[in-house]
Parts: C-alpha cells; structure tokens; sequence
C-alpha cells in the first residue's frame, strides 16, 4: 500500500504530494492523521532540509473530512460525544500541531480545491501559491459544524482581515484563486503547467540561505504574533548571537 504523503527530497527541498487522487486527497483516516506527524517530525530532525513545498496529486489539493462517514456515523465520526472529542484531539488536530508547527517555511501549492479541512491545511502553512484551477472554502457551517481542526485559529491570520475572514466561515462559500488572491489568502495565481515550477523557484530562492537562519527566522515571525516587542527583542538578541557563532555565518562574510 502507498504512503498517503509522497516523501520526496532535492537537495535542501523536499515536496510532500497528498496521495489519493481517488478520493480528492480526503482527510479520512487515522492513518493519515499519524503520517503527518511522522513525516513532519521527521522533517524537523534533519538539518538538510530548508523548504517544505505542499501539494497535492490528481484534480484537487485536498477534499476535507470524509462526507459520507459523517453522515453514516461512521469510522471517526462513530461514538458518543466524548469519543468523538478525544478522536478530533487525537486524530485530525495532529495534521495542524505538526504542518503548523514545522519549523522550516512552507508553501502549499494549491493545485485544486481546498475544501474545509483541505483549505485549513493550506493555511497551515506560511506561503500559498494557487493554480488558477484552485478553489478555497471554508466550508464546515455549511455542513452544520465548526473548524474542527484549527480554521478558527488559522484564518484571520491568514488574511489578516477579521471581517473577510467572518464572511468566509459564516457563509461556506467557496472562491476562486484570483479572489483568494484579492483576499490576501495566497500571493500568487499561476497557471496549472506552472504552478509547481512557481513553487520550486521560490523554495531555490529560500533554501539558499543556511538552514539555521531560516528555521530561527520563522521562529521569530511565528513568536511575534503573540509576542510584546520587548519579549521578542530579547529572544532575537539571543537568536542573532547564537547566528553570529555559526559557520554559516563565517563563510558568508569571508566571501564579501
């Protein structure tokens, strides 16, 4: 049986492709949910790796949750209340402590739809780049439930817009790529044939710099948004120490 996510490394970049065209790369299984924590944890431990690049194959980016076992109650959405807490807390929450909690920058290509959970898990990471053929909704209320798995958290930050971040978990609507653009949700639409091209040439362009800058760079970013100034002057004080004893660093100056 393949892997869900499709693991493959080229030099500083790795690209993780969903892996089920079948079913719209549907976030379904606990299986799924563990492989994310695998691969991303896996990730974090190696110091080859710089840039993460997201996509997904077939048509669509990622489906969401499993429509037709909500409604027969079935796998994750069989049991009382208290069983299908613990399921969420244990199950589909996984996907966001870890893509979120990556500690190299991600780019999600987004080369279909991204639909409830699917267009979460494009939040989740840092840069988002879209095909023309891409389509985000936020779609849960439209099914009478909630972001189960982190959109409430997620969206406003993403769009750095309160009341359009309202109107699209209020409504469910699904939009294009060209006003998921308008939104400030992605940063670029590119055409199908070029969208991963996009992505790669700005993974390059990222993983050029040495890893440890970038990975404590995005700590930086990440902390900031919770952060008073004071606080995160003192933790990059401590980061641009820590920088300026690298090897990295040396050589950088030693060729000026």
């Amino acid at each position: 049986m393949e892997p869900f996510i499709l693991y493959e490394q080229r030099g500083a970049i790795v690209t993780l492709t969903l892996n089920d065209p079948a079913q719209h790369n549907a976030l379904s299984t606990q299986a799924q949910f563990d492989e994310f924590q695998i691969v991303c944890d896996r990730i974090n431990r190696d110091p080859s790796v710089n840039v993460v690049i997201l996509t997904g194959s077939g048509s669509s980016f990622c489906a969401g949750g499993n429509v037709k076992d909500m409604k027969a109650r079935a796998g994750l959405f069989e049991g009382n209340p208290y069983q299908l807490r613990e399921r969420y807390r244990h199950g589909i929450q996984k996907i966001p402590l870890s893509v979120y909690g990556l500690n190299v920058p991600t780019i999600a290509a987004v080369n279909g739809a991204a639909i409830g959970a699917g267009c979460d898990l494009a939040l989740m990471c840092d840069i988002r780049l879209a095909s023309t053929k891409a389509s985000f909704a936020e779609s849960f209320v439209r099914l009478g439930i909630i972001p189960g798995d982190g959109g409430a958290w997620l969206l406003p930050r993403a769009v750095n817009n309160l009341s359009r971040a309202y109107e699209l978990a209020f409504t469910g609507e699904r939009i294009s790529a060209e006003k998921a653009l308008d939104y400030g949700l992605v940063s670029k639409v590119e055409e199908p044939e070029n969208l991963l091209i996009s992505a790669k040439f700005l993974a390059d362009k990222i993983a050029a710099n040495p890893h440890h800058a970038l990975r404590l760079t995005k700590t930086l970013l990440r902390e900031s948004q919770h952060q008073r100034l004071e606080a995160l002057l003192e933790l990059s004080a401590s980061y641009q120490a820590l920088s300026h004893h690298t090897e990295a660093h040396a050589d950088i100056l030693q060729s000026l």
